[in-house]
C-alpha cells in the first residue's frame, strides 16, 4: 500500500470536497427544501435551522476549500454538538442511537481542520503564490 503514499495530498482533497457535498446536502434539505425530506421546512430562528446555516455555509467553504481549516473546524464542533444533543440521549451506542454519521463527520473534519484542504482548493492555490 505504500505505492498510495504519493496520492496522500490529491486524497486530502477529494475526502475534503466529498465530505463536504455531504454535510452541505443536510443544509440544503433543511433551508432550501431540496432534497425534499422530512428534515425540511425548519426555521433559521430554530436549533436545526442555525446547524442548516453552518452546514450550508460551512460546507460550500469546504467544498471550494476557501478558508477551509475555519469552516472545518466549524462543522467538527457543530456535529459534536449534534451527536450530544440530538442521538447521545437516546442511547450510548452510536449503532443504537443513529449517530454514527454525526460521529464520522465530526471526526473528519477534524480531521481536515488539522490537515488544511489539499492541493486542489482555493486555500491551495492562495498558498502557492
Amino acid at each position: 500500500m505504500e505505492a498510495l503514499s504519493k496520492y496522500r495530498p490529491l486524497l486530502l482533497s477529494v475526502l475534503r470536497i466529498m465530505a463536504g457535498l455531504l454535510v452541505m446536502q443536510h443544509g440544503t434539505t433543511k433551508l432550501l427544501h431540496f432534497p425534499a425530506t422530512e428534515m425540511g421546512g425548519v426555521s433559521i430562528a430554530s436549533l436545526p435551522g442555525i446547524a442548516g446555516l453552518i452546514e450550508l455555509i460551512c460546507g460550500a467553504l469546504v467544498v471550494v476549500g476557501f478558508k477551509t481549516r475555519i469552516a472545518a473546524f466549524l462543522l467538527s464542533g457543530m456535529t459534536a454538538v449534534a451527536y450530544f444533543l440530538v442521538h447521545a440521549p437516546n442511547s450510548f451506542f452510536p449503532i443504537v442511537n443513529g449517530g454514527e454519521l454525526a460521529a464520522l463527520y465530526c471526526f473528519v473534519f477534524l480531521y481536515i481542520a488539522a490537515a488544511g484542504p489539499g492541493p486542489i482548493s482555493i486555500d491551495g492555490q492562495s498558498s502557492r503564490r
